[in-house]
């Protein structure tokens, strides 16, 4: 498949590999590509939902770097896969430690003030949270 029909897509929690909804990516022919991170930008919540799911939001200042994997998606199978993307998670661009932006996960900021959030930034990644 050439790289003009497939998009990079940055994940950062229960879509990575060895966790539930990887089979989202694999079911809709996904290749993992590799491991990176975010641009020193992000803060990383806790959700309290169930389960209990990653909202990445981009910050104007402060921040820390976010471990996340990009997978390449073939374009046929995009948009199915983000029709399966609960609020307040969506779809947008995420900064890579790079400077380059690649389709992601994000968070509307509005979660941040949910009960129950929880900012994990510090430990860096969502597979930082069970060790």
């Amino acid at each position: 498949m050439s790289t003009s029909d497939t998009t990079l897509v940055a994940v950062c929690g229960l879509h990575m590999r060895g966790f539930p909804l990887e089979k989202q990516l694999l079911e809709r022919g996904g290749t993992f590509v590799r491991e990176s991170t975010t641009a020193a930008k992000y803060r990383l919540l806790k959700l309290p939902t169930t389960p209990a799911k990653p909202g990445l939001i981009k910050l104007t200042n402060g921040g820390a770097p976010i471990a996340l994997e990009l997978w390449e998606l073939p374009l046929t199978a995009f948009g199915s896969f983000v029709a399966l993307i609960p609020s307040p998670l969506g779809i947008g661009k995420v900064e890579l430690a790079d400077g380059t932006e690649v389709p992601g996960f994000i968070c509307e900021g509005y979660a941040s003030e949910w009960a129950g959030a929880e900012d994990i930034t510090s430990l860096g990644s969502w597979r930082n949270l069970n060790k």
